[in-house]
């Protein structure tokens, strides 16, 4: 279920379905193109190769869909990995809380989105959230200590040595997708 709240008045021109819409189908693409790679990786029996998939091509798919669209696209997270890339702003941890709270009503992640045109100190923004839950084969890198591979641990270790996205099991909200376009004045 999508829900569209909109915040103050809209200029003629702002097409708030179109912007959801595209908005839906860049963070699906995003979602099914670092699911490729990531299964890639995994499938090899490899996680640390995973792990470079979150810390290095996440970020290069994000970055070229941002350019691609003039929009912020990114992942953020419950609790991040990388807190660089990852935290989340006020409005998306506020939008994250609400997904849990979905959640616990019975909504599906793979279902749960959310959209809002905000006014912000430097101009106003169509926000878009996609959840991320987590599946089992995220647990190799995101589960519990007997869940992670060893190597996997250290290699997590040394890459992200204030990481606070572990001990998380399968059907727990990981994070969201997040698309910010601005909006004309």
């Amino acid at each position: 279920m999508a829900m569209l709240t909109i915040s103050g008045n809209l200029a003629a021109g702002d097409d708030i379905a179109a912007r959801d819409s595209s908005a839906r189908k860049v963070s699906v693409a995003f979602m099914k193109e670092l699911g490729g790679h990531l299964k890639g990786a995994l499938a090899a029996g490899d996680p640390a190769a995973a792990i470079e998939v979150c810390s290095d091509v996440a970020p290069a798919i994000a970055n070229r869909i941002s350019l691609e669209h003039g929009w912020r696209v990114t992942r953020v997270g419950t609790r991040p990995r990388n807190t660089m890339l990852g935290m989340a702003d006020a409005w998306e941890q506020s939008v994250l809380n609400q997904f849990q709270l979905r959640a616990g009503k019975g909504e599906k992640y793979a279902d749960m989105s959310f959209s809002e045109v905000v006014s912000e100190p430097d101009g106003r923004y169509f926000r878009f959230m996609k959840a991320i839950g987590v599946k089992p084969m995220c647990l190799q890198c995101h589960g519990n200590a007997e869940q992670i591979p060893p190597a996997t641990a250290a290699m997590l270790g040394k890459l992200y040595p204030n990481d606070r996205a572990v001990d998380y099991a399968a059907g727990d909200l990981r994070g969201a997708f997040s698309v910010k376009q601005p909006l004309e004045p």
